[in-house]
């Protein structure tokens, strides 16, 4: 397990949605993520709350809390060696559930390798 400060996986995960391109980041819409130890009686990475755009309409969708995406920092570090490793599973963690704000499943997401 790599042990990482609360505040530098907190920059790793904001570099992560930072890098996203352009033409997915400018989409977004009410998302908030979260750094959280870990997920209560599961080990995930990550996790998506909310409705998914593909799902949100200009009657259904307002005045909402923001959509979700809480990532795990202990869980993430227990499979990781080194920072690198960390950073790169926090932005396929990232990539992954931002996925699932745009309406992405878990299926497709296996089908197109990001899962």
């Amino acid at each position: 397990m790599f042990e990482i400060s609360n505040e530098r996986f907190e920059e790793l995960a904001e570099e992560a949605l930072a890098s996203l391109p352009e033409e997915l980041s400018s989409q977004i819409e009410n998302l908030a993520i979260i750094v959280e130890d870990k997920a209560p009686g599961r080990p995930l990475f990550g996790l998506y709350e909310g409705i998914p755009l593909t799902k949100r309409s200009p009657i259904s969708y307002s005045a909402v809390m923001p959509d979700r995406i809480t990532l795990y920092q202990t869980t993430i570090c227990r499979y990781a060696t080194n920072e690198d490793e960390v950073k790169a599973q926090i932005r396929k963690t990232v990539l992954h559930e931002v996925a699932h704000h745009f309406g992405i499943s878990d299926p497709r997401l296996e089908e197109l390798g990001w899962a």
